[in-house]
């Protein structure tokens, strides 16, 4: 009875859906923002809802005669909760784009929805590599876990790290990052000795990490979702695991430059490959930042809010390509190819894959002024996602 019910609903949500676009009112182009604004990536919610008003406030809330209404939903990182809200915002609130997706299971837990109402759908934060693949109508402006480990995989045999324990969260992501550090590493003439997997919800990192420290490798690579990196960190030195001789390694991730300054000075020198450090040298950045920080008394922009702030301008950009008119397919078509200057640095939106390409940067956490950042010392330009040029 209760799959009868399922079915039914599931056929007029879809009627609902794919009138919805064309429903939409004629001058408010709706953006509902489904993000994780409590719970355990609630700093993810906050760096890009913070960063989406930061482009409003600097770009106007109108375009091309359109004005843009930013309707944000807290789905708490709970994939069920990001579906309902997606297709409420749809259905009843008519949105025109759905945009934000904390983690990767919320982001294809809204892709049939945008499939079938032919919404955009703009992923700024989720980094699996297949997200895109999920629905011919997502569009992603924040990275992957690939184009960050394979980079890291590359420095570190040069760099004297050969045997390495990979330690990463057991969802996605962390599967990603896991398989193609390893594999180019492998590649380099490297070893994985050991591949840990921590629990996503509520992680206790203490016997993982005592764990390493018996097995004595050259270095642990680690990658945890935002917000999750000075939990690491912290264990790691109380282990005295640096002490040992153990380097910490990453993605950018584990050094988030939200929370950079209250790991201490024991996080100095460790290194991570990233697409974004609020330390990044150029003149656009530095007015990001600045303007980020004036906005929210002094707090810094990591790589979620970078997400956001870039996802907004392709939204905006595919409105005035459009001119205001046509519903989704012309904005979906807007949105790719769409090249431009980010504070993170050159980047553009992949026509074919809808994918971000960008550069990939080698970072070492060094103090300046009394705070610690993540500052670039290489670069590999316009890295495409490794999980899709296979």
């Amino acid at each position: 009875m209760k799959k009868r019910y399922f079915l039914t609903v599931s056929t007029l949500a879809v009627l609902a859906l794919t009138s919805a676009s064309v429903m939409a009112q004629d001058n408010t182009f709706k953006i509902g923002l489904i993000l994780p604004m409590t719970g355990q990536q609630a700093t993810t919610g906050r760096q890009i809802e913070a960063a989406a008003r930061l482009y409003m406030a600097q770009n106007g809330d109108t375009v091309a005669g359109k004005k843009i209404q930013l309707i944000v939903k807290d789905d708490t990182s709970v994939p069920d909760v990001t579906k309902r809200l997606a297709q409420d915002l749809v259905v009843n609130d008519k949105v025109n784009v759905l945009a934000g997706f904390g983690i990767t299971p919320s982001a294809l837990a809204t892709a049939p929805i945008a499939t079938q109402s032919k919404t955009p759908q703009v992923v700024m934060a989720a980094a699996t590599s297949s997200i895109t693949q999920a629905s011919p109508y997502i569009v992603r402006t924040s990275f992957t876990l690939p184009q960050a480990a394979v980079a890291l995989a590359d420095w570190a045999p040069k760099n004297g790290i050969k045997k390495v324990v990979t330690l990463v969260s057991d969802y996605g992501p962390g599967i990603d990052a896991e398989k193609y550090f390893k594999e180019r590493l492998t590649f380099n003439g490297g070893q994985i000795t050991e591949a840990l997997r921590v629990p996503l919800r509520n992680p206790d990192f203490a016997p993982f990490l005592q764990k390493v420290r018996d097995l004595k490798p050259d270095a642990l690579f680690v990658f945890v979702p935002s917000g999750a990196g000075a939990a690491v960190m912290k264990q790691f030195l109380e282990r005295g695991m640096d002490k040992a001789g153990i380097k910490l390694i990453g993605t950018g991730d584990v050094t988030d430059d939200d929370q950079l300054n209250d790991m201490g000075d024991g996080a100095l020198g460790v290194v991570t490959s990233h697409h974004y450090s609020t330390a990044h040298p150029s003149a656009l950045n530095k007015k990001f930042v600045e303007a980020f920080g004036k906005a929210n008394k002094g707090l810094r922009p990591n790589f979620m809010a970078v997400g956001g702030y870039d996802g907004m301008r392709v939204i905006y950009e595919a409105l005035r390509i459009t001119k205001g008119n046509g519903g989704g397919d012309a904005l979906l078509a807007a949105m790719k190819g769409q090249i431009f200057e980010s504070p993170r640095g050159p980047m553009f939106i992949d026509a074919q894959t809808r994918d971000v390409v960008q550069n990939i940067y080698l970072r070492k956490v060094e103090k300046k002024d009394g705070q610690l950042y993540n500052v670039e010392f290489d670069v590999i330009k316009d890295v495409k996602d490794p999980g899709k040029t296979k």
